[in-house]
């Protein structure tokens, strides 16, 4: 992909962030994500491409905008999209940290179409890369990442969705020494937070959404770092759809190159709520100020890009 791109994929994920970001705290999640889906959408009709949403808002019956199958784009490459307006759309309505709004372009057939259901995942960041087996209990990944790391286990955070299903993980966990960080909603940012230095998360671990994986996976292949997950589907509908992305073995591991193939990958995110690496969004008189990091797997680039919006002479511009 054209790498002056990642600049405009910076752009659909500080329209949806702004859009949305003014509702903030008032526990309107839906409304929320209705304007970041806007946004988003607004904004992907000013890009040189031509883009397949392969995870999205949903269906088309369920989605107005950003569904599944949808094209966007004022034409050029083709590419496949994964979208996520706000990760975290109850961190948003609550006004908690974590929520974000994010995407991850791909040449054509780089993105795993990952059903909506559930996924058991497990990432590190690229100093633990190779040796993780998502086969093998947490204990004895654990002891592998912190070999690899040079460290003690009781040296590692390890975060995982705060739910019941992962009570045994837990536990396991913190009788191995490690430290964990319990998050209600959005498992993207943490994956993407242990994929860069200095964030202070070492492992994202524990069964999540499918379509997040993939995004998941975007962030920690363009900064080196590895992940592997396996479909959990719950009913005959979710098995049927595993078969027909030619997943008959509903107990195959799938790697990171499984889950995001090709040469070339960008993914963007910008913060809407406070973050670990990303700050929140500031709202000021006539403006704002966003916080995004783009990265790119070709090049290995990871940017962070600090944004003020005049949206007073945006709105100007626009009634002219």
């Amino acid at each position: 992909m054209d790498r002056t791109l990642a600049l405009e994929f910076v752009r659909v994920t500080e329209a949806a962030a702004l859009k949305s970001g003014r509702l903030c705290g008032r526990g309107a999640k839906d409304a929320a994500d209705q304007l970041a889906v806007d946004g988003m959408r607004q904004t992907f009709d000013t890009v040189p491409i031509s883009g397949t949403v392969v995870i999205g808002e949903g269906e088309i019956d369920e989605a107005p905008m950003l569904y599944i199958g949808e094209r966007v784009g004022a034409g050029g490459e083709e590419v496949d999209i994964a979208v996520d307006p706000i990760e975290g759309t109850n961190l948003i309505a609550k006004g908690q940290n974590g929520a974000i709004a994010v995407l991850a372009i791909a040449p054509k057939g780089g993105l795993l179409h990952a059903p909506d259901m559930y996924m058991e995942k497990l990432c590190v960041g690229p100093r633990a890369k190779g040796v993780i087996d998502l086969n093998l209990s947490m204990t004895e990944n654990l002891r592998r990442v912190a070999a690899k790391m040079e460290r003690a286990i009781d040296d590692l955070t390890v975060v995982m969705l705060d739910r019941e299903r992962h009570q045994g993980l837990m536990d396991e966990c913190r009788a191995a020494g490690a430290r964990i960080r319990l998050i209600t909603d959005g498992d993207v940012n943490p994956a993407m937070e242990c994929g860069l230095e200095g964030s202070g998360i070492h492992m994202v671990v524990g069964t999540g959404g499918a379509p997040e994986g993939v995004l998941a996976a975007a962030a920690l292949k363009c900064t080196g770092g590895d992940m592997q997950a396996r479909l959990k589907p719950a009913t005959d509908e979710e098995i049927r759809r595993c078969h027909e992305m030619g997943i008959t073995d509903l107990n195959k591991v799938l790697t990171i190159d499984d889950l995001v193939s090709g040469e070339d990958v960008i993914f963007s995110a910008t913060a809407i709520t406070e973050g670990n690496v990303l700050s929140s969004i500031k709202y000021f008189p006539g403006g704002a100020r966003t916080h995004s990091v783009v990265m790119r797997y070709q090049t290995g680039t990871v940017r962070f890009v600090d944004t003020i919006h005049r949206l007073d002479k945006k709105l100007s511009m626009k009634v002219k």
